[in-house]
């Protein structure tokens, strides 16, 4: 049987995890928001037409900021239109999916949702189309408590106490030709460093994140951050990344392996973000905002009537294996979670989601769901140290891939420890020995898996199969830990001192 071993001393921390790095987004985009979180006919709809089914499994999830409105589809985005009496609000065409915006649901809310969510807003502003003035609006509508026209529009709203919304997002994929009032980097640097000042001027307790390039393989990569970072680098507190992973080629040990991609994305903007810094002599340090990351492929090329609203748009249906791979790319995240600060798994409900629900009908959990929750619920305080050593593979696009990928994780009192754990070797288990070195009077609490599924298999609204279980306890022999690691499966291992 092949072996891999890993060393922890809890003393030996390697990065304080931000909450936010387990957050999510929402984007006017198919049925994310009518049919997702909105439906005012649902049987479980609350006074506010929000599902409650959807909010219970939010919920499970953990998510601690969700990221609105856009996406592509705030580019286009006049938030005046999302205010004020409902039947006053104009219907309008959304440019960057074709469809029509009923603008229903909006800033408002939006908040009120995520209080009811257990989560708060990450709001973008639009610089596509617009550009500071109206950024600077939308802070003083959300956050200036009153005596002001856009303070004083809220709370004729109905909004008397302020939103205090302290995460705000310049723009989204501004490089993009996609995008409407794409800039190039001059042209964005500069927008976006004059709208985060008058922000800041406006509310300066917020936090705004510059959009770096929307993909790794753009041709301006590399200098779309440099570039943009010079012209607005002390005005700006991250930097935001986008990846989204496929497996067109139908090759599950290449597409297991592309969270090593996602890893050196992270090093080589670090990198940018660093040589800007060193290059202006600043003492402030831009960390990063993986503000879209996911598994989308599946539901691409997928016919949509122009001009519907709320079409069923970009509903990927997940298997296993892509459970997989989220649980990797979450991985990833955690052992960079001295600079990637924020994240968003893109998106929360039906539109590429952990969540899917029928229009009138149920609310159910894809495969993605799981190592999400289990991540965000059990992986919080602190990474550890945790370099592993395992047997590799090589694939038909990755050479030296680790069998086993994996990250431990201490909280703030250091009472539990978590050990997160997958074995991506397609056909052989792996005993993976942990030393706990200077765990004293730690126990095992439980071993959940996932493991066992084909790679292919589905969850549905009718049966949800591919879901976690709990198996038997691995054995803690002195400071030892060894635990039998299945081929293809996630692991979470559970640890606390006895009380």
């Amino acid at each position: 049987m092949k072996k891999a071993k890993m060393s922890l001393v809890s003393e030996f921390t390697s990065a304080k995890i931000d909450d936010r790095i387990f957050g999510s987004f929402i984007e006017h985009l198919g049925r994310a928001v009518y049919g997702g979180i909105y439906e005012p006919d649902h049987p479980t709809a609350d006074e506010n037409g929000f599902r409650q089914d959807v909010i219970e499994k939010v919920k499970k999830l953990n998510v601690p900021i969700v990221r609105y409105p856009g996406g592509n589809f705030v580019s286009g985005y006049n938030w005046e239109d999302g205010v004020g009496p409902r039947e006053l609000r104009p219907k309008k065409l959304d440019l960057a999916w074709g469809v029509t915006e009923p603008n229903y649901f909006g800033t408002n809310e939006f908040v009120t949702w995520c209080k009811k969510a257990n989560t708060s807003p990450m709001m973008a502003v639009n610089l596509g189309l617009r550009g500071p003035e109206e950024a600077r609006n939308l802070v003083e509508y959300c956050n200036h408590k009153s005596g002001s026209y856009w303070s004083d529009l809220r709370r004729s709203h109905g909004y008397e106490e302020p939103h205090n919304i302290k995460l705000w997002c310049l723009g989204n994929e501004m490089d993009g030709d996609w995008q409407i009032g794409r800039k190039t980097a001059y042209e964005y640097g500069r927008a976006a460093s004059e709208a985060a000042k008058v922000m800041k001027w406006t509310d300066g307790s917020i936090e705004t994140i510059l959009c770096g390039s929307s993909a790794r393989d753009m041709p301006t990569f590399g200098e779309w951050e440099a570039t943009t970072l010079d012209l607005a680098y002390d005005k700006v507190d991250y930097l935001s990344l986008h990846i989204y992973f496929d497996n067109r080629k139908d090759d599950t040990a290449s597409f297991l392996a592309k969270n090593m991609v996602m890893d050196e994305f992270i090093k080589t903007v670090i990198c940018i973000c660093d040589y800007i810094k060193g290059k202006k002599r600043s003492k402030h340090t831009i960390n990063l905002s993986f503000d879209e990351w996911n598994v989308w492929y599946h539901s691409n090329g997928v016919h949509v009537d122009r001009w519907s609203t709320a079409p069923h748009q970009l509903e990927d249906i997940y298997n296993f294996e892509d459970a997989l791979l989220v649980a990797l790319m979450l991985i990833t995240l955690l052992k960079n979670a001295d600079r990637v600060k924020i994240a968003c798994l893109a998106q929360l409900v039906n539109v590429i989601a952990p969540i899917m629900t029928e229009n009138g009908g149920a609310c159910w959990e894809q495969t993605i769901f799981y190592p999400f929750m289990h991540l965000s619920n059990y992986g919080r305080g602190y990474t550890l140290d945790s370099r592993v050593d395992s047997p590799k593979h090589d694939t038909k696009e990755f050479t030296d891939v680790p069998d086993i990928e994996s990250i431990a994780t201490l909280s703030e009192d250091k009472e539990n420890l978590t050990i997160f754990a997958v074995n991506r070797n397609l056909d052989e288990n792996v005993l993976f020995d942990v030393s706990l070195l200077d765990f004293e009077g730690f126990e095992v609490l439980e071993h959940i898996e996932m493991s066992g599924y084909d790679v292919k298999a589905e969850n549905s609204s009718i049966a949800t199969p591919v879901k976690p279980f709990t198996v038997e306890k691995p054995q803690l022999d002195g400071k030892s830990l060894t635990v039998n690691l299945k081929p293809l499966s996630w692991n979470v291992i559970r640890l606390a001192k006895r009380k």
